[in-house]
């Protein structure tokens, strides 16, 4: 009997394991089409669609991933799509938004004077777009008074107290880390993310791959050229000049258009502290110096900086500012546009350093200083 009760366990111990290994885990498999950016993510698993975002804000410790779905749970992060009713907070975004043809679901945003682009700015005079006030202090009565289904913001940290007051009143708010990209073609790639807010997710994919598609090609025409001219860039402020580091997006700029950065062997994706006496000491020789800061004319450098004059680039008529080309009521174009189009960012660079490859290009976001 001993034997037989014996037999039966080890029986039913062989078919446990058989049956235990034999069993498989399907796993719904995730798609993804982000390329270049790393702080968001756009996934499907299954009929399931997620947006994660990877990076929120500077030195996060943490992601979101919000469902994407018919009805919004900001507590379960469940997110309806698409939105008709949306604040934005930052300039960068205005030109994705119009791209996908969004623009006219912006019903508010902070300091609409920076606002450039005609088409949107339309919209703010013809009251379409409300004034909420700075970005560091919006108006929240305002805001919730529009009711939007979705602020769309920016910020350095988690601990922003106006996005926890609009987030406590039911209305979600999603970071946007854009800025935090340290590849031009990162930056452009979060068109994605508008895209697939506001249903128009084809779209926004058939307008990044030309934008990839034009900057890569521009890309390769800079190869052509014979030499690599010399780089600087920056300016001072109170005393201190703050340079492009070598891993950062501007950096990747002037790199793909094949000139010699200074200082691109630098470590750091943001910029340089610098003295005056080590930019003169490395760059006085430099052949162009583009990206003045909000220097516009040779006289206002002269008067406010005398130091610069002594830079080969002053001196031959090489410094190139994006501070001349403004909207109506004085927002840069450089900021709110160049993310969105780094194909013509490039164009830019490569149009001044070679501008034999280039002959019928006219510069987008620069102007020569005068």
């Amino acid at each position: 009997m001993k034997k037989y009760l014996i037999l039966l366990i080890t029986l039913v111990f062989i078919f446990s394991c058989k049956d235990k290994s034999t069993t498989k885990t399907i796993k719904t498999p995730t798609t993804s089409n982000i390329k270049y950016a790393t702080g968001f993510d756009i996934v499907t698993e299954g009929n399931v669609k997620k947006l994660v975002i990877k990076k929120p804000y500077k030195n996060a410790k943490k992601q979101f991933t919000y469902t994407l779905t018919n009805k919004t749970d900001f507590s379960k992060l469940q997110l309806k799509v698409p939105i008709t009713n949306v604040v934005v907070t930052s300039t960068t975004h205005i030109p994705m938004l119009e791209l996908i043809g969004a623009e006219k679901y912006i019903s508010g945003f902070p300091q609409t004077k920076f606002i450039s682009s005609k088409k949107t700015r339309n919209l703010v005079d013809n009251g379409t777009i409300v004034e909420l006030g700075t970005e560091q202090q919006i108006n929240t009565e305002k805001l919730l008074a529009l009711s939007p289904e979705l602020v769309i913001g920016f910020a350095l940290n988690g601990n922003n107290k106006t996005y926890n007051t609009i987030s406590k009143n039911n209305i979600p708010v999603l970071y946007n880390g854009d800025w935090l990209e340290e590849t031009p073609l990162g930056r452009a790639e979060w068109i994605k993310f508008f895209g697939v807010l506001f249903g128009k997710e084809k779209q926004a994919d058939s307008i990044f791959n030309v934008i990839e598609k034009n900057y890569n090609e521009v890309k390769k025409w800079a190869l052509k050229a014979p030499k690599k001219p010399t780089i600087i860039s920056g300016s001072l402020f109170k005393d201190v000049w703050y340079m492009p580091a070598g891993d950062s997006f501007i950096a990747s700029y002037f790199k793909d258009a094949n000139t010699h950065y200074l200082w691109q062997d630098s470590r750091g994706t943001g910029s340089l502290s610098l003295s005056i006496e080590s930019v003169v000491d490395k760059g006085l020789k430099a052949d162009y110096w583009i990206g003045c800061g909000l220097l516009e004319t040779k006289k206002g450098v002269q008067e406010k900086f005398p130091n610069y004059v002594a830079f080969s680039a002053f001196k031959e008529d090489r410094v190139f500012t994006y501070a001349i080309r403004k909207g109506a009521t004085g927002g840069l174009i450089y900021f709110e546009k160049s993310p969105t189009r780094p194909d013509l960012m490039l164009k830019d660079i490569i149009k001044i350093t070679h501008p034999e490859l280039l002959p019928n290009y006219e510069l987008t976001f620069f102007d020569k200083l005068k």
